[in-house]
């Protein structure tokens, strides 16, 4: 017998904003917090001086040194974040946290860049000096859900999700199904990335990043004729999921049901999305949840601003859909938030949802035609009363993640 999977506690930490309502609040504004980064003039080669940083963010003060020496920017950034959420679900401090029966699905990219940079140092000028006990610690691909399950002094499962853009989504994925049957109770799950430079080169090398450096308030512009490449941003995002049952019972908040999950990969290209089998991702997602796909009113886009990208997901998400379903992408505000952008996009989701209004796509001023033929929402935002929402992720390595949310 399965289980209902409901989510009681939600967070984000983004360019936009370190609370819901402030981030909600600039969405509205229809501004993008995409900047010149000048100190990146000195990478010769790098055509892009474009990313999306959290600004205003420090290390808060009650994480003192003990609890934060294994951590790098990124593991703090998803510690704090599911701090925010399990206060937000009323979960912070309870005891039952710690009974085996609550596990953390969470993931990034990679593990903190400086640590990295401390081990590559040691090959560079054979001197240990800059490596200590806690580099690899923060280097690590797991590094956001241990710190987040020793941090809590957790013992229930680990579920780390190293998949690139599909970090977040995969750790919510991963996580609903692991209540779903039985194995957990209540579930941490969500992504992060901290920004880097190194990061934004594999997509330069690529020619796959915007190089509109004097104008970064008009890029991305996702499905745009007229787009020219990707921005990286920065983030986290955290969601509380739990058992319907459990969450009634002690009272909780429930924001949204998960309905329907799925995820597959293409098998053809590391890089180079596959049309039919992100198609079968988002079907299968649809045939799981037990609603029509005529139901689901809005589509949470990947929505990179990549031509290949761009094309490959609406023609599929057209092909599922057979009509012209609502869509939009929130990387036009926040740019690409790689590993954390699964889980923040899906709490965004979920949140419009609620608030019956839904954020268009930043710059889309012309579609490109090559493009699915979609209700693409653009210009100013949307009001609308759902039941049914779909977010879907794509990553490198031709991973795909689609996930339903229901209305409560």
């Amino acid at each position: 017998m399965t289980r209902r999977v409901v989510v009681t506690g939600i967070s984000i930490l983004s360019p936009m904003g370190l609370e819901i309502e402030q981030f909600f609040q600039n969405l509205g504004a229809y501004k993008n917090s995409v900047r010149r980064m000048d100190e990146w003039d000195k990478f010769k080669g790098m055509h892009t001086r474009l990313a999306a940083p959290i600004v205003g963010f420090e290390k808060p003060e009650h994480l003192g040194r003990k609890e934060t020496r294994s951590m790098g920017r990124v593991a703090i950034l998803s510690v704090y974040a599911t701090e925010l959420a399990l206060r937000d679900a009323g979960l912070w401090g309870e005891a039952e946290l710690k009974n085996g029966r609550t596990g953390v699905a969470y993931g990034s990219s990679s593990g903190s860049i400086d640590a990295i940079l401390d081990f590559y140092s040691m090959l560079a000028t054979n001197i240990t000096r800059d490596v200590t006990s806690s580099t690899y610690l923060k280097m690590m691909a797991h590094t956001c859900a241990v710190n987040i399950s020793v941090l809590l002094k957790l013992t229930g499962r680990l579920v780390p999700t190293g998949t690139a853009c599909t970090s977040g989504s995969l750790a919510i994925g991963n996580a609903y199904e692991l209540i779903r049957h039985g194995t957990q109770e209540i579930m941490i799950a969500g992504g992060a990335e901290e920004l880097s430079p190194t990061q934004v080169v594999v997509f330069d090398t690529l020619y796959a990043t915007s190089t509109m450096n004097d104008a970064p308030e008009l890029t991305p512009k996702p499905y745009d004729k007229g787009r020219d490449g990707l921005v990286i941003g920065e983030g986290a995002g955290t969601l509380i999921l739990e058992e319907y049952e459990h969450a009634k019972a002690r009272g909780a908040k429930i924001y949204a049901e998960i309905i329907g999950f799925s995820t597959n990969t293409d098998g053809t290209h590391i890089t180079q999305p596959n049309m039919k089998t992100m198609a079968i991702a988002i079907r299968d997602a649809i045939t799981s949840s037990g609603v029509p796909a005529s139901e689901i009113g809005y589509v949470s886009g990947h929505g990179t601003a990549t031509t290949q990208g761009d094309v490959a997901e609406t023609l599929a998400t057209r092909e599922i859909f057979g009509r012209a379903v609502p869509i939009s992408s929130l990387k036009s505000y926040i740019g690409h938030t790689l590993g954390a952008c699964g889980a923040i996009e899906s709490i965004t989701a979920i949140e419009m949802m609620n608030r019956d209004w839904y954020h268009p796509t930043l710059n889309l001023q012309n579609i490109d035609p090559a493009c699915g033929d979609l209700d693409y929402i653009k210009g100013e935002g949307r009001k609308m009363q759902n039941a049914y929402v779909i977010n879907n992720n794509f990553a490198f390595g031709g991973i795909n993640t689609s996930l339903v949310f229901k209305r409560m």
